[in-house]
């Protein structure tokens, strides 16, 4: 059988049903009931991975899930769902372009996701995460809307070309000629028409892929947590380079050595992060303004809402440089005693009073610099649509102060 035709035969068996790889652990089978039988049906986590060919999208995805070795995890490939090819299309199956969004068969794909989604089972068991790995998974708005995470895998052109080259040769018994001539004709036209433009759907962008490790343990941190808090934020953003900058900062403060002056800064500057990821959770409306050179712009305004910020006046200049003109007012709250228990019921009692007063639970965001996971699930689990905004996570932490001050934005 001729090589390029053992090619084609991979890809169509691969194409023939969907397939999926499931890791669990009896540990994890334990842990999840607890969780759902404590809090009620929970979804899983989806997550999605998207990047170029050979960008090492699988590679990632396998560290991820040996990270959560004590969590069910179900890997789905996209190359798993390829549509079936019509008569004419097999007759000239050496020129079918398989990197175009149009050789998915994304209604099965979809169908899948859902179903795992709502806790059945498809070929695997329901599980706490759901990992969508391939180059288009960002393609389709509706496959995006499943997802709780997208990750876009950023790997040099040049290095993704020699991985495909070593592996097709390696793998499928190609010779370079005919691995340049599909790269050519079909591969590196689908990356900048579909898989390039893509990146900006990405909520966390690993450069690197599997070699960034910092990256990784980053995504992994925050997916155990959100598999206990779901409504729970760490800071994140677009660029991991960021995520490093912030932990960058934490190992400053908490240096022993720092100066007052550096602690003050960092700490600043911090804060101000905190709250303006805080501020994007703000409900917003759309507006229209007119512009100086009179053409039309559409934004956005964001609606009143309620802001909780722990640690008193720590959180105050960074808030009147957010939002301009914006009112606050104080909660004293007195407490004794030296653990972590009291921040806790400090922090509800604020909120209870705030919930009191008549304020939506769902409009009210909790900021804070550095939280306990002991302290966020006793908060959240409370006020369960309350939405937590935080920088880091510590094992625990302790409270020596006797009194607790809780500063309340009442009107945007």
């Amino acid at each position: 059988m001729p090589k390029e035709k053992t090619s084609i035969d991979y890809v169509l068996e691969k194409a023939s049903r969907p397939h999926f790889s499931g890791l669990r652990s009896p540990t994890a089978t334990a842990t999840s009931t607890a969780l759902s039988d404590a809090n009620g049906p929970r979804q899983p986590f989806v997550m999605g991975v998207s990047g170029g060919t050979a960008s090492g999208k699988t590679t990632v995805c396998d560290m991820i899930i040996q990270q959560l070795h004590d969590h069910r995890v179900v890997l789905a490939n996209q190359d798993s769902f390829y549509r079936g090819l019509t008569t004419e299309e097999l007759k000239r199956v050496h020129e079918y372009n398989f990197d175009n969004p149009d050789a998915f068969d994304t209604e099965q794909l979809l169908g899948c996701i859902e179903k795992l989604k709502d806790g059945q089972s498809v070929q695997v068991n329901a599980s706490d995460d759901i990992i969508l790995e391939g180059i288009l998974v960002f393609h389709d708005q509706c496959v995006r809307n499943l997802m709780n995470m997208k990750i876009f895998v950023d790997t040099d052109a040049d290095v993704r070309l020699a991985r495909r080259i070593r592996r097709d040769m390696v793998e499928r018994g190609r010779d370079v000629s005919s691995v340049l001539e599909q790269y050519a004709k079909f591969v590196k036209p689908a990356f900048d028409g579909f898989v390039l433009p893509s990146k900006k759907y990405a909520n966390v962008i690993i450069p690197r892929g599997g070699e960034n490790h910092v990256a990784i343990d980053l995504i992994v941190q925050h997916l155990r947590t959100k598999l206990v808090i779901p409504n729970y934020f760490l800071l994140t953003c677009n660029y991991l380079l960021l995520l490093c900058l912030i932990r960058g900062m934490h190992t400053l403060i908490r240096d022993r050595e720092i100066s007052k002056h550096d602690f003050v800064f960092y700490s600043d500057r911090l804060i101000r992060l905190v709250v303006e990821h805080g501020l994007g959770h703000f409900p917003f409306t759309e507006k229209q303004v007119i512009t100086p050179t009179a053409s039309v712009y559409t934004g956005v305004d964001f609606a009143k809402s309620c802001v909780v910020f722990p640690f008193g006046e720590s959180m105050e200049n960074a808030l009147r440089a957010c939002c301009k003109g914006i009112k606050i007012g104080k909660i004293l709250i007195h407490r004794d005693g030296d653990n972590g228990k009291h921040v806790r019921n400090s922090a509800n009692h604020a909120i209870e009073l705030l919930v009191q007063k008549g304020v939506p639970e769902s409009h009210i965001i909790f900021l804070n610099l550095v939280s306990a996971p002991e302290g966020i699930h006793c908060v959240c689990k409370r006020f369960p649509s309350l939405k937590v905004v935080t920088s880091e996570i510590d094992v625990a932490l302790n409270g020596e102060s006797v009194s607790y001050q809780v500063w309340v934005s009442l009107e945007i």
